[in-house]
Order: structure tokens, then C-alpha cells, then sequence
């Protein structure tokens, strides 16, 4: 299965049992409409932690009444990661969603070794984009969570992104591991990383599918650029996931498809016991909703693993 585009995702979410979300520091306007949004499509279910007295403003202004019990009233920001956590942990959600809280509150929270969600491996951020230029969604990682990754961290990041897309029913994903160059360059060790990515796909380490690398962006996107390099790959021109070989490439990368080129996006983490959404602050209202369709779905796929 293929997804052209997030019409796609969301006819595919339709069809799977509704989730939990778990929204920490839920008082943000963005955030709310999009959990509002979702739950009155019948996507997800929810449990508000943060200033009660906030969210159900808010609800009101965006006409929806928040239940009483649906939120759990917390007023600092430490407090309500940890306690979203919690509720997580004790099966009470089945993902996690960053509200108006720092990015680092929130991990803090996710990663302690004690009251966590963490697990062995690392977490790694995946994106997908629906680009105008582009026939179908485009998945890209990691552009926000490991800022310079060694070789393991880079088979944990396709591992993991290879994990959702699988989740989402591709069978035989397509995947560049991106570099500057197509050959091996001691001056440029991701390409070496990218050969050895590669190698052990072939071994089969990474299940079914194809993994190119090096690979520059052009012939991973563009059939054309290909063929007049005199470059062949089944992945040119039909690539479903970019590996970035550092995270400012990745952010990059995601940030030049939405300035430029226009594109629409959702993103969560994965690998952690439950799938995270992790939006900036500048997130649209429909970036949330995308992300938190994209989370329900991960969430349905890691409930039956």
C-alpha cells in the first residue's frame, strides 16, 4: 500500500479503533483545536493535563465543552509532562501529544530511567510531507532528535522509520540514505555509513524493501537528474524514505519542503513504549491534526505488536 497523500492516511485511520491521546500542558490553542478536531471526527479519545481553568476556556472558544473529567488539572509545566507521563504509563493513553510546554520538559519527563516511557533503542523523529511537486507522501528522519548519529544510531533511526512505515502497510518501502556524493569519501564519513546501511539491507537486517546509499537528494527524487547522471535505482524518482545524514540536514530538508516547496506535514516520534507528537511551537493547527491522525495509527500498529 501506497499513500498518495494525507486524504489517504486519513481514510486509513477511519478504519482502525479510536485512541487515547495524552496531551500535556494542553492550555494552547493550536494544540486543543486540533485534539478537538480529531475527537469529533471519532479518531482519538483525550485526557487534558494542565490549568483546568485554561482548556476549558478555550474549548469554549472554540465551541467545543470540555468535559470536567477529561482534564486533569495541573499548573506547572514540569508537573504536567511527568504527570501526562504517568497516565501513559498506567495504560490510560495510547500516545503522548506535547501541548504549550518546552520540548525539553517534555523529554525529560519521557526519558527518565525511573518514571519514562523510554525504552532500550533509541527515539528518533519521522516526518512525512505531501508536496505538490510529488506523486505521492514522502517520509523523512531523523530532522529532530539525534543531533549527529554514529552508524548504530543510524540502523536504530531507519529501523524505527522503517517501523512506521510498515505500520501504515507498505510492504516494499523504497529508501535513500542521503548524501552529498554517490561514492565513498574518507572526508565524508556519512557516505561510508550510507554504503553500510545499504549492505545490510541486502542482508536482509532491515526486512523487505529497498535501501540505496549513497545517494544524493536529485536522484533520490527526480528520475530525470538520474538518468542524465546515468544513475539506476529502483529508488529514483519513486523514494519513500529519506535518512538524513545529520539532524540539521533532516530539519533541513522538512523545513525547505514547507517554505518552499509548500508542502503539508505531520510528524511523531518513534520508539519510545508509545508514539509522541512533538510539533514546534509554531505548528499549525492542521500540522497537530495530521500528526495526531499520523500517532493514531502508530499507536493501533505498536498495540498489536
Amino acid at each position: 500500500m501506497i499513500l498518495n497523500n494525507f486524504d489517504s492516511l486519513t481514510a486509513k485511520v477511519r478504519w482502525i479503533p479510536k485512541r487515547t491521546a495524552v496531551v500535556a500542558a494542553a492550555q494552547d490553542e493550536h494544540t486543543l483545536e486540533a485534539v478537538i478536531r480529531a475527537s469529533r471526527e471519532g479518531f482519538i479519545d483525550y485526557i487534558l493535563v494542565g490549568n483546568k481553568s485554561g482548556i476549558l476556556d478555550m474549548g469554549k472558544k472554540l465551541g467545543e465543552p470540555i468535559p470536567g473529567d477529561a482534564i486533569v488539572d495541573v499548573a506547572e509545566e514540569a508537573e504536567a509532562a511527568e504527570k501526562a507521563v504517568a497516565l501513559i504509563r498506567q495504560g490510560q493513553g495510547d500516545f503522548l501529544m506535547k501541548g504549550k510546554l518546552e520540548t525539553a520538559a517534555l523529554m525529560r519527563a519521557v526519558i527518565s530511567k525511573d518514571r519514562g516511557i523510554r525504552k532500550e533503542n533509541d527515539m528518533s523523529h519521522v516526518a512525512i510531507f505531501e508536496i505538490p511537486v510529488y506523486h505521492k507522501l514522502i517520509f523523512v528522519s531523523d530532522g529532530g532528535m539525534i543531533p549527529y548519529p554514529d552508524l548504530n544510531q543510524k540502523k536504530t533511526i531507519l529501523k524505527n522509520a522503517l517501523w512506521l512505515l510498515r505500520a501504515l502497510d507498505y510492504d516494499n518501502p523504497k529508501t535513500a540514505v542521503l548524501a552529498a556524493t554517490e561514492t565513498i569519501n574518507k572526508r565524508m564519513p556519512e557516505t561510508a555509513d550510507a554504503a553500510a546501511l545499504k549492505e545490510l539491507g541486502e542482508k536482509g537486517e532491515f526486512g523487505g524493501g529497498v535501501i540505496e546509499g549513497p545517494i544524493s537528494f536529485d536522484l533520490a527524487f527526480s528520475k530525470e537528474a538520474a538518468a542524465i547522471k546515468g544513475y539506476s535505482s529502483p529508488v529514483t524518482g519513486d523514494v519513500d524514505l529519506l535518512i538524513a545524514p545529520n539532524i540539521a540536514a533532516g530539519n533541513i530538508i522538512g523545513k525547505s519542503f514547507l517554505f518552499a516547496g509548500k508542502a503539508k506535514m505531520a510528524g511523531c516520534i518513534v520508539g519510545a513504549a508509545v508514539p509522541v507528537v512533538l510539533t514546534s511551537r509554531g505548528a499549525s493547527a492542521g500540522e497537530k491534526h495530521l500528526s495526531i491522525l499520523l500517532s493514531a495509527a502508530a499507536a493501533s500498529a505498536q498495540k498489536q505488536r
